[in-house]
């Protein structure tokens, strides 16, 4: 069952990482503002966040 849940785990992180990363791209740009982010860096936000 290990390798079961690992892929299982993988797959959920995945999943959580692809979220984030959309959701950051397509934020309106105002928002982004405030929260001092840049949009074009949602992939390395998202990584950070999700996979540590």
């Amino acid at each position: 069952m290990t390798a079961l849940n690992n892929v299982m785990s993988a797959v959920q992180k995945r999943v959580a990482y692809s979220r984030l990363k959309f959701e950051l791209q397509n934020m309106p740009y105002e928002t982004a503002v405030d929260l001092g982010i840049f949009r074009e860096d949602a992939a390395k936000i998202a990584t950070k966040a999700v996979y540590g």
